[in-house]
């Protein structure tokens, strides 16, 4: 009982986490395509809506445990791009503080595949069911 717990807490952390920052990105859509812009990205104000609707994507996926896997695993990939092209080695001279920001990054990718391993344990929705 106690595994089974840890996970769902677990999901529900990961999902909170993406689901502040799709809010935040629909607050001020133009402040993040400002902040996609500076990172040098074409198409900054169509990036980030496909940002926000990609972070909802997830968070629904890992609170419910459909296709928690690929959820998982897709989300490990989305934050270690966000890592370096937003907090890489290009910004650490200007703020030491983006080393901080690029590592944490990393350890969010551990717990990712480390959920996409051990899956959503049980209050999951059957992704079978949703086909």
């Amino acid at each position: 009982m106690a595994r089974a717990i840890a996970i769902i807490v677990a999901r529900i952390i990961f999902s909170f986490v993406f689901f502040m920052a799709a809010g935040f990105k629909f607050a001020d859509i133009a402040a993040t395509a400002g902040y996609i812009t500076a990172a040098g990205f074409p198409m900054a104000t169509f990036l980030a809506w496909v940002a926000a609707f990609f972070e909802i994507a997830l968070a629904l996926a890992l609170i419910s445990g459909a296709f928690f896997t690929e959820a998982s695993l897709l989300a490990g990939i989305y934050v270690i791009f966000l890592a370096f092209a937003f907090h890489g080695p290009s910004h650490w001279q200007q703020n030491q503080a983006e080393f901080g920001f690029f590592i944490d990054h990393f350890t969010f990718l551990a717990g990712l595949l480390f959920a996409a391993v051990h899956g959503p344990e049980k209050w999951a929705l059957n992704h079978s069911l949703l086909r």
